[in-house]
C-alpha cells in the first residue's frame, strides 16, 4: 500500500506536525507500507529518510509566522500526485490544501483529512468582533467534511465542532507519544543543576512562541510564583513570531530562552529534569510536547480551555498534571499544587503510557482498511486507473 501524506508549515524547526509524519511513516513502514511525505522546501528535493520518501516542494514564507513555509502550487502537487498514484491520501491543513479532497474523489483516491487545529478557536481570537462567527465555522467545516472521505480529530476538543453539526464522517484518532525517547529516565541531576543556575525549582515552557499559544503566560506565571516566595526558574524551549517580545518580558527574572533545539534527546532530557511544564496555550488541540513532558514523568500545567486536560488523568486520585484558567494568578495556583505532589511524577509516565505511537498506527490502518501484514488485492485499481489519467 502507497500512501502520501501532504502537510504545509512542516519545516526544520517544526513540532508537533513533523513529529506525526515522521511517527506515522515509521509505523506504516514497520508493517509493510510505502510512505510518501510531500511537504514545503526552498527547491524542489526528493530524497530518502528513515520515516519513507520525503519530497520538497518549492514554497513561500507566509508572513507573520515565524519562518513557516507553504507550498507555492497547489496544481504543481497534483500533477506530482499523478506521477506518485497513491493508494491513499492523508492532509494535514484543512485551509491551504482542501482543494486536494476534490481531486482525489475525482481519482478514486480514498482521502482522510487532520483537523489540528480548532477554527471556532482561531476565528474567536483573531476576529473577535466578526459578524456571524459561527455560521463561517459550520460553513467551513461542512465544506471541509463533503471534501474527504473522513475528517480525522484528535481529541473531543478538536470533535466539538464536528460533531456539533452533525458530521458523519469524522473519527477521533488521538495521536501518540513517544515513549522510548521521552522517559523518566533522561532526568539528569547535573543537567538540572545548570539550568537551576542557583534556583530551587525548575519550570519548563517547551512550545511554539506565537500568539495563539500565548506563551507569555508562562513568563507571567513564574513572576507571580517568585511574588509568593517560591524561588523557581522558567526556562522556555522553542522559537516563533513572537521570540522579540518574550526576551523583553523575561528581562531581569530568573528565565531563560534557549530557543529551538534541534536534539530530541537533550529536550527530552530537559523535561524529565523539571518540576512541571507549561503548557498555556487555549487553543491546543493535542499538544505533543505536554504529552512529552508526561511521558518524561513530569508533570504539565495546561490552560483549561484547552485540550491538553484530556490526557491529564484528571479524575484519578493523583492526576498527571492539573489545569487552571487562562491567568498567571490560576496557573500559579495549579502549579503550586502541582509542586506539592511528588506524586504526580509516576503517574504522569502512566498517562502517557496509554498513548503509545502503536495504537495511533493501527487505527489509522484500520481507517485506511488496509492490513497489518500487507497490502489488500483491490488497492491496486487506484495506481492503474492514475497511470491512465
Amino acid at each position: 500500500m502507497r500512501i502520501v501524506h501532504i502537510a504545509n508549515f512542516y519545516g526544520p524547526s517544526s513540532g508537533g506536525i513533523k513529529t506525526t509524519l515522521h511517527a506515522l511513516g515509521s509505523g506504516y513502514q514497520k508493517y509493510g507500507h510505502e510512505f510518501i511525505y510531500i511537504v514545503p522546501g526552498t527547491q524542489f528535493n526528493d530524497e530518502i529518510t528513515q520515516f519513507g520518501r520525503k519530497i520538497s516542494m518549492p514554497s513561500v514564507i507566509l508572513p507573520g509566522s515565524g519562518s513557516y513555509r507553504v507550498m507555492r502550487s497547489n496544481a504543481a502537487v497534483k500533477k506530482l500526485l499523478l506521477e506518485l498514484a497513491p493508494d491513499r491520501l492523508e492532509i494535514s491543513d484543512r485551509f491551504t490544501l482542501r482543494s486536494l479532497g476534490n481531486w482525489a474523489k475525482a481519482h478514486g483516491i480514498p482521502t482522510v483529512v487532520f483537523s489540528h487545529e480548532t477554527l471556532r478557536g482561531l476565528v474567536k481570537r483573531f476576529m473577535p468582533f466578526g459578524i456571524g462567527q459561527r455560521t463561517l465555522v459550520n460553513w467551513h467545516n461542512r465544506a471541509l467534511a463533503k471534501k474527504f472521505d473522513h475528517v480525522i480529530a484528535t481529541t473531543d476538543f478538536a470533535a466539538q465542532e464536528f460533531r456539533e453539526i452533525g458530521v458523519r464522517n469524522l473519527v477521533k484518532v488521538p495521536l501518540g507519544v513517544d515513549l522510548h525517547n521521552f522517559s523518566p529516565e533522561n532526568r539528569s541531576e547535573a543537567l538540572r543543576r545548570d539550568l537551576l543556575k542557583g534556583n530551587k525549582l525548575l519550570i519548563v515552557h517547551c512550545g511554539r512562541l506565537s500568539p495563539e499559544k500565548e506563551p507569555q503566560r508562562s513568563i507571567e506565571t513564574l513572576i507571580e510564583l517568585r511574588k509568593r516566595g517560591i524561588d523557581a526558574r522558567l526556562v522556555i524551549i522553542g522559537m516563533g513570531p513572537m521570540w522579540k517580545s518574550m526576551r523583553e518580558l523575561a528581562s531581569g527574572h530568573p528565565i531563560d530562552l534557549l530557543g529551538y533545539i534541534a536534539n530530541p534527546r537533550q529536550v527530552a532530557a530537559i523535561l524529565a529534569s523539571a518540576d512541571a511544564t507549561l503548557a498555556p496555550g487555549p487553543l491546543e488541540t493535542f499538544c505533543l510536547s505536554a504529552l512529552e513532558s508526561i511521558a518524561s514523568g513530569t508533570p504539565v500545567v495546561a490552560s483549561a480551555s484547552s485540550a491538553v486536560g484530556e490526557f491529564l488523568a484528571l479524575r484519578d486520585v493523583v492526576p498527571a498534571g492539573a489545569v487552571a484558567r487562562d491567568d498567571e494568578v490560576s496557573f500559579a495556583d495549579a502549579v503550586t499544587e502541582v509542586l506539592l505532589n511528588k506524586k504526580m511524577r509516576s503517574a504522569a509516565r502512566s498517562a502517557a503510557e496509554a498513548l503509545p505511537w502503536e495504537a495511533t498506527i493501527l487505527a489509522m490502518m484500520r481507517l485506511h482498511q488496509i492490513e497489518t501484514l500487507g497490502e489488500k488485492a483491490p488497492s491496486a485499481t487506484t495506481r492503474r486507473r492514475l497511470k491512465a489519467a
